[in-house]
């Protein structure tokens, strides 16, 4: 009988699984040579998604060779996810593929430092992630398997409001809403009514009073039309991040 080992994984990362093999406890063959981590990815688990791993009840790495007939045990990414900040920085750094626009939009508006392009193919999305130190989030499983890539996350949900609670939950950031350009990312600065009402609307320059500009590309914000719904995507943000950091 071929040696072979028994994984279990969580129930979390089960989506991971192809749909033929979707079960929470796997026996894979075993050669003597191979990592736990590429056991687990060869699984479909993308490494950045394991948590900790036993062997045994033992906690392990997933530079570990394990040995015929062991039983792993892996879990999911623990919530909040630390990430490794720098002397200052007070939230993680975050870049986004580019199936993940609107997501960028919601983070810069909740103050998080978001950057995204729409035409930066792989490679170029790792080499930005590890150069500025961002968290590079996407929902391609195969830009996580990257060796090169110093961190990196599976965005869940198809919609942006469920694909922003899942990116508050996991990381817990400290949020700062209104500071940032929702178009390009650029930090906001209150700007007095009276050097930009030229370039209002008339109506804008009766309704509103209260204005900030971009200082990277200029663009100039007040609470408009769409401050409700914005103010509630931030008021959720709020409230999920504190609730996140209670947990913690």
């Amino acid at each position: 009988m071929e040696p072979e080992l028994t994984i279990r994984v969580a129930d979390e990362l089960l989506m991971f699984l192809p749909a033929a093999r979707r079960e929470k406890v796997s026996r894979v063959p075993w050669d003597g040579t191979s990592t736990l981590g590429h056991l687990v990815e060869s699984l479909g688990v993308p490494l950045p998604e394991a948590g900790p791993m036993t062997v045994g009840g033992a906690p392990v790495g997933p530079s570990t060779r394990p040995d015929a007939g062991d039983e792993v045990h892996v879990a999911a990414v623990p919530r909040p996810q630390p990430v490794p900040l720098e002397p200052g920085q007070v939230a993680p750094r975050f870049l986004l593929d580019v199936h993940l626009g609107t997501l960028a939009r919601r983070m810069r508006l909740v103050g998080l430092d978001t950057a995204y392009h729409n035409d930066m193919d792989d490679p170029a999305l790792v080499v930005q992630a590890d150069a500025e130190r961002r968290v590079l989030l996407t929902q391609d499983r195969g830009l996580l398997r990257r060796r090169a890539l110093w961190f990196g996350a599976y965005v869940r949900g198809s919609r942006p409001d469920d694909q922003l609670r899942d990116v508050l939950d996991r990381f817990a950031p400290v949020l700062r809403p209104w500071t940032r350009c929702t178009a390009c990312n650029g930090e906001l600065v209150p700007v007095d009514k009276e050097e930009i009402e030229r370039d209002l609307e008339a109506g804008t320059r009766r309704n509103y009073d209260v204005y900030g500009r971009c200082a990277n590309c200029g663009q100039v914000y007040w609470r408009g039309a769409h401050g409700g719904h914005l103010e509630k995507i931030v008021h959720d943000a709020t409230r999920l991040v504190e609730r996140a950091a209670i947990a913690r």
